[in-house]
Parts: C-alpha cells; structure tokens; sequence
C-alpha cells in the first residue's frame, strides 16, 4: 500500500485581530487568517472587538480556557498584548505581522513583509514545539500619583529620545504609518536635552546623562532600529543600551547607523547586560514593545523562559 504523509493535528486557537485593522490596506489578513487555519482543520474562536480594551478583555478570557495557542494578528502592540495574556503559561503565543514595525517578528525570524509567507509560517509551526524564550516584566508604583502597574513586554522597551518621539507621534493624528515616526522624531530632535538619569543594573548604581537609554530582549524597535543587535530572545539578559549626549549634527550621523546595528562602536554608546534593571529620570515615559506603560521611575525584570512562541 502507498504511504501517507501524516495528517496535520487540528489545534484549538484563539486569533485576536487588532481593533485598529478593520480598515486600510491590512483589513483582510485577520480574516483570511481565520479562513486559512480553519481550511486546514483547526478550531478557531475569532476575536474582532472594536478597541482595544474589549479586544484584552475578551482575549483574557479565552486564554483561561487553555487553548493551543494565542494567535496576535498586528504589529508590536498586538504581540504586547498577547505577551501580557500568555507569558508565564503554558499557552504559546503566535504572530502574524501586519504593522508598521514588526519589530518582534524580525527578532523570531518570522517573515514581516510578505503575509502569505507569515501564514505559512504559523501553519508550520502549530506543528512543532513551541519555542521557548525570555520575556520582562515591568513594574512601577508612583505615590505622588498613586498610580501603580504591572506589564509584560517581549522585544524591547524605550525610555529616552525615542520614548519622547513615540509620546509625540501618538499624539499626532497626520500622517499615517511610519512617516509620523520620522517627522516627530525631526520635531524633537530639534529640542534635543541630554537626560539624567539613575540606573541600578542588578544592583550596581549608575549615574549618567544620556540621550537614548532603551532595553532589548530582541534587537529591534521602531521598524528595524537595530539599537541592541547583539541580543538573544533566550540568553536570561536584557542588552541596555546608553547613548551618552551628542550635539544635534553627531546625533544625526549615528543615527542612520542604528539600522544596521554599527553604531554600538561609536565611543557614545555602550551596551550593558543585567536581569533587573531599574530606570530613573524626569520627564520620561517608558515604552515596552511601542506601547506607552507609566512614566519613569519604572522596575524591569526579565524572567528567563517566561513565553512559550509558535516560532
């Protein structure tokens, strides 16, 4: 008798299509997505809320019930919020990229430009093991403001000059994509300050001023700015880069270089790695996987093997 290829196993997955994606030119890849994965046999609960408030709660609720795997359809934001539901259980999380950054499908080497080859990505993968890697936990408690948090995030967080471009380009409503990074990023650069700031990394205390200080679980943020290229999603570090103060014309000529990563051997910047970290300054909001989590001082804390991805 001829032999037959083994038959794929159907999984149980939850797919949470981002709030902001029912309209523009990614509207169709959470739907064909779902249509994709329920051709090839599997069970899927579809999440389509219409913000992303609802889109967490209802995710929430899905995760308790243990399914296969936490499908994310979106950018950095997307895979943040998967990130905050999954890490620390035994659900894997998967991606298929659809936004402007993408930064944590570049860092899983999931094709991020090209949705027909992430979907056959995630087919695959459903089939294997997941892979398992490090994820870090932010905390903060401000008791002049009495505000307190907690969140995850996988691929790196910003807590300098590109956190105050990021407070900046979500504010702006034009234009659209990537080209609002660059155009708050040109508007702040113009008001460039070296920040203070008080590191402690794994206890030991730093003082410095600095314009750029960013933690990298993976390489990447801001759509491929290789700021910490040396970082491994598994290695229990986070990479810390500290860019110390430049004038608006040397902070001009590195930055082009942050995209290839060549630019941790300009004599400003130095990488340090530590599993704790705490971040102290005025004036600064912290970023995790571009997402805006409380304003600094904020506690960082990468627990090794904390998220399980379809990878």
């Amino acid at each position: 008798m001829p032999s037959r290829e083994p038959q794929p196993k159907p999984k149980r997955v939850v797919v949470a299509i981002n709030p902001n994606a029912s309209f523009g030119s990614t509207r169709a890849i959470g739907p064909a997505l779902v249509r994709t994965l329920r051709a090839s046999g599997h069970e899927v609960q579809s999440i389509t809320e219409p913000d992303y408030e609802q889109a967490v709660a209802t995710a929430r609720e899905a995760v308790r019930r243990r399914p296969d795997a936490l499908i994310v359809v979106g950018g950095d934001g997307m895979v943040n919020l998967g990130a905050g539901l999954v890490a620390g259980t035994k659900v894997p999380l998967g991606l298929v990229p659809s936004g402007t950054g993408n930064d944590m499908a570049r860092a899983l080497g999931i094709p991020h430009d090209d949705t027909e080859a992430a979907i056959r990505h995630l087919l695959g993968a459903l089939q294997r093991p997941p892979r398992v890697i490090d994820a870090a936990r932010a905390s903060w408690s401000h008791a002049d403001t009495r505000e307190t948090g907690e969140r995850w995030f996988a691929c790196a967080m910003s807590a300098g000059f590109d956190a105050i471009v990021n407070e900046r380009a979500n504010r702006m409503e034009h234009p659209k994509g990537a080209s609002r990074y660059i155009i708050a990023l040109l508007v702040e650069l113009a008001r460039l300050r070296p920040i203070r700031y008080r590191l402690t990394l794994d206890g030991r205390e730093i003082e410095t001023e600095a314009s750029l200080v960013s933690l990298g679980n993976g390489q990447s943020l801001g759509g491929g700015m290789r700021i910490t290229p040396d970082a491994r999603l598994d290695d229990g570090l986070l990479d810390v880069m500290i860019v110390e103060p430049l004038s608006r014309g040397r902070f001009l000529r590195l930055f082009p270089r942050v995209f290839k990563g060549t630019h941790v051997s300009h004599p400003a910047v130095r990488i340090e790695r530590a599993r704790r970290v705490r971040i102290e300054a005025d004036g600064v909001a912290a970023y995790g996987d571009g997402e805006r989590f409380a304003p600094l001082p904020v506690d960082v804390e990468l627990v090794p093997g904390a998220l399980r991805v379809l990878a």
